[in-house]
């Protein structure tokens, strides 16, 4: 295991174009799915989006970080790590949350601001998480990684479909919905499929270290979905936000992170197999607790 910080996931540039196309393409998607009332439920229901927010921005970046200091993974292990903390919630928490009989407009709220905040905070955040432990700083020394390349970046593939995506919204509502029924999901599964090509195409290096992701991806997962179950219950929240909670902290915009790694890593070892491994198992776990609510709401 000593060399994962020195392989290369390979990826060439045209299957790095379209991944940040499909990645826009799915973020034009969910903002068919937003109004400007959504903003507005921002400040109807502060609390809870502040509770929410803090969980997915601060406490998982953090906790994160002690987690790495406990463990010790390799420097690039531990880089990935950090930056899958550092990305928004993931596409499919909607969805997920809607399956899961959690608060989906409180889903939908935090997507929204999620969206429009992470292409600053995201950058900031795993720059200064990074830093802290010197193993990492020592490597995003090496790499020369400039901060306005990747809000250059996040601009490109969030931002501007975002805001291009509700203005199409406000014009041609009805349309927006029937055109988002096909296009979310037909983004969504090309954008895994590109994946998996790529871990396919990469199958050594997944299958030699498939056993050290698998068990820190399971905890750091683990451990993203307890704090956000459990920062919704400490300040009081309803059950259906409180599991709100739990599924926007758990699950992340790893494609979002594998455009990052190998737009300004060169596809490094430890991050790509990390954010890989995330962008598989956290829908797996998602839909898992999610259909775990549902057993107890039959049950009760």
């Amino acid at each position: 295991m000593n060399n994962i910080d020195s392989i290369v996931i390979n990826y060439d540039s045209q299957a790095l174009w379209i991944m940040n196309i499909l990645l826009g393409v799915i973020m034009f998607g969910v903002a068919l799915d937003l109004k400007v009332e959504d903003f507005k439920k921002l400040f109807e229901t502060p609390k809870s989006i502040l509770v929410g927010f803090s969980a997915q921005f601060i406490l998982l970046p953090l906790f994160t970080f002690i987690f790495v200091l406990l463990y010790e993974p390799h420097p690039s292990v531990a880089l990935g790590m950090m930056l899958v903390a550092a990305c928004p919630g993931g596409n499919i928490s909607n969805f997920i949350t809607y399956f899961g009989k959690g608060n989906t407009a409180l889903s939908i709220s935090l997507t929204a601001l999620a969206s429009m905040t992470c292409f600053v905070l995201t950058p900031v955040n795993f720059q200064i998480w990074a830093s802290f432990y010197p193993p990492t700083q020592k490597l995003l020394q090496s790499t020369e990684i400039g901060i306005f390349d990747m809000l250059l970046l996040l601009m490109v593939i969030l931002i501007i479909p975002l805001c291009i995506g509700m203005y199409v919204r406000t014009l041609f509502e009805e349309w927006s919905i029937k055109v988002n029924k096909i296009l979310s999901p037909l983004s969504f599964f090309a954008f895994i499929l590109l994946v998996i090509v790529a871990c396919y195409n990469n199958k050594t290096h997944f299958l030699e270290y498939f056993g050290l992701v698998l068990k820190l991806v399971f905890f750091h997962n683990l451990i993203a979905l307890i704090i956000g179950y459990s920062w919704g219950r400490i300040w009081g929240l309803d059950t259906p936000s409180v599991r709100t909670l739990t599924i926007e902290t758990g699950i992340q915009n790893s494609g979002l992170g594998l455009a990052i790694i190998f737009s300004f890593f060169d596809g490094l070892g430890g991050m790509a197999l990390i954010m890989a491994g995330w962008g598989v198992y956290h829908t797996i776990s998602g839909l898992t607790i999610a259909t775990y609510f549902r057993w107890r709401d039959r049950k009760s």
